[in-house]
C-alpha cells in the first residue's frame, strides 16, 4: 500500500486530543490519544509537545515518517481567535511535517466534518467548551465558542457554572435546597458549604476540564427531578437550538428547506435529557433532519485532510 494515501486527522480539545490515521480506503491504521491543545490553557509550548508526540506516535505506529502523509487536518481548540498564537501553531505544524501538506482549523470542523462525513449542513459541539459550525455549497459559517469566561452555553463548562451557582443559591437559601446540593457535596466531598469556594478556585482549585467534568452531578439533580437542574438544562438546549438557528440563517438555507443537522461533544452525545430538549426547540422552529453521527471528531478531522486533496475515502 502507497504511503502517498496516508490523511492525518487532529481533533484537539479541552480535555484531549485525538489523532487518527486513515488510509486511501478510509480504513482507520492508527490512532493516538494526547493531552489537550487549549493553548489556552497547557500554553503554547504545551500544545506543541501534544501535537508533536501525537504525530511522532501515529508515524511510529505505520513505520513512517511524517513526509510519507499525503496529507493533515490539525483541528485546534481556539484556532482563528488569535493573530498572535495562530501563526506560531500553524508554523510548529508544518515544522513537524517537515512539508506543506496539511491545513490548521479550528476544532469545529472535525464535528462537523466526522458527524456529516463532509455534507452540507449543520454540527453543534457541546463538550467542555460549545460551538456550532456548518457548510452549504461551498459556505462556511461558525456559531459561539467564544471562551468559558464570556460564552460557551450549552456546554459542559457552561452547565457545571450554572449548577455551582445554584448550589450557592441553596447553600444561603436564595434556592430551595434539592438534589443538586447534596450531589455536589457528595462528589466534591465537602464537610461545610463554603469549603467549595477552596475547592474549586483555590490554590489548588479546579482547572477548566475538570470544572466541566462536573457537568454530570447537574445531569445527576435533573434526573432526581431537582427544579434547578431541569432548569438548567432547558436553558442549555435553548442556547443551543439558537446557536443552530443562527447557522441557519447564516449558511443561507430557506425557511421550508430540510437542514441536515448533527452533533459532537460529550454533552450532546452522552446526555439524552439535554438532546432531547434540544431535538424538541429544533422541531418548533423549523425543518431539520436529525442525524446521528456518522464518525467521530478525529475521524472526520482524517475524512477532512482526504477531502483537501479531492479524494473521498469509502
Amino acid at each position: 500500500m502507497s504511503t502517498s494515501r496516508y490523511f492525518l486527522g487532529v481533533d484537539g480539545g479541552g480535555t484531549k486530543t485525538e489523532f487518527v490515521c486513515i488510509d486511501g480506503a478510509g480504513e482507520v491504521v492508527a490512532r493516538q490519544i494526547e493531552g489537550t491543545t487549549y493553548h489556552l490553557q497547557v500554553g503554547l509550548d504545551g500544545a506543541v509537545r501534544a501535537i508533536e508526540s501525537g504525530v511522532a506516535g501515529i508515524c511510529a505506529q505505520i513505520g513512517i515518517e511524517p513526509a510519507g502523509l499525503a496529507f493533515a487536518f490539525f483541528g485546534l481548540p481556539a484556532f482563528g481567535e488569535d493573530a498572535a498564537i495562530d501563526p506560531l501553531l500553524d508554523q510548529h505544524c508544518g515544522r513537524l511535517l517537515g512539508h506543506d501538506r496539511y491545513r490548521c482549523g479550528n476544532d469545529m470542523i472535525c464535528g462537523w466534518a466526522g458527524s456529516l462525513a463532509c455534507a452540507d449542513g449543520i454540527n453543534l459541539v457541546a463538550g467542555t467548551g460549545s460551538i456550532g459550525y456548518g457548510e452549504r455549497q461551498g459556505r462556511a459559517a461558525r456559531v459561539g465558542g467564544w471562551g468559558e469566561i464570556f460564552s460557551d452555553e450549552g456546554s459542559a463548562y457552561w452547565i457545571a457554572i450554572q449548577g455551582l451557582n445554584a448550589f450557592t443559591r441553596m447553600s444561603d437559601g436564595r434556592l430551595p435546597k434539592g438534589p443538586l446540593h447534596d450531589a455536589f457535596r457528595r462528589r466534591l466531598g465537602l464537610d461545610a458549604d463554603l469549603d467549595i469556594c477552596a475547592k474549586v478556585m483555590g490554590e489548588n482549585g479546579l482547572p477548566r476540564d475538570e470544572i466541566a467534568g462536573l457537568a454530570p452531578v447537574v445531569a445527576e439533580a435533573a434526573a432526581a427531578g431537582d427544579p434547578a437542574a431541569i432548569a438548567i438544562h432547558d436553558r442549555a438546549a435553548e442556547e443551543l437550538a439558537v446557536m443552530a438557528e443562527a447557522l441557519r440563517a447564516q449558511l443561507g438555507f430557506a425557511a421550508e428547506e430540510d437542514v441536515h443537522f448533527s452533533w459532537s461533544g460529550g454533552v450532546l452525545a452522552n446526555d439524552a435529557s439535554i438532546r432531547a430538549r434540544l431535538e424538541a426547540r429544533l422541531r418548533q422552529r423549523g425543518p431539520y433532519r436529525l442525524l446521528a453521527p456518522r464518525h467521530s471528531p478525529a475521524y472526520g478531522a482524517a475524512l477532512y485532510a482526504a477531502h483537501q486533496v479531492g479524494e473521498t475515502p469509502a
